[in-house]
């Protein structure tokens, strides 16, 4: 998925949506990769919830709720 993309499906700004993705790149959520002229992503998804008891899951299983996918 395109930045812009994103952007639009959850109804902000591109540069919003860059500072969403940049603020997870810095929490260590996300690992930003160059390839070529674009920036890959991928979700840390074992990682878990920031300040979150263990029980409460990893931030793989709260992305999955928010984009609908099991």
């Amino acid at each position: 998925m395109r930045l812009r993309e994103l952007a639009a499906e959850l109804g902000v700004t591109e540069r919003s949506a860059y500072a969403i993705v940049n603020d997870l790149v810095q929490g260590g959520y996300v690992v930003k990769e160059r390839d070529g002229r674009r920036n890959r992503y991928e979700i840390q998804h074992h990682l878990p919830l920031p300040e979150a008891p263990e029980e409460e899951g990893a931030i793989g299983e709260v992305l999955r709720l928010l984009a609908g996918t099991e």
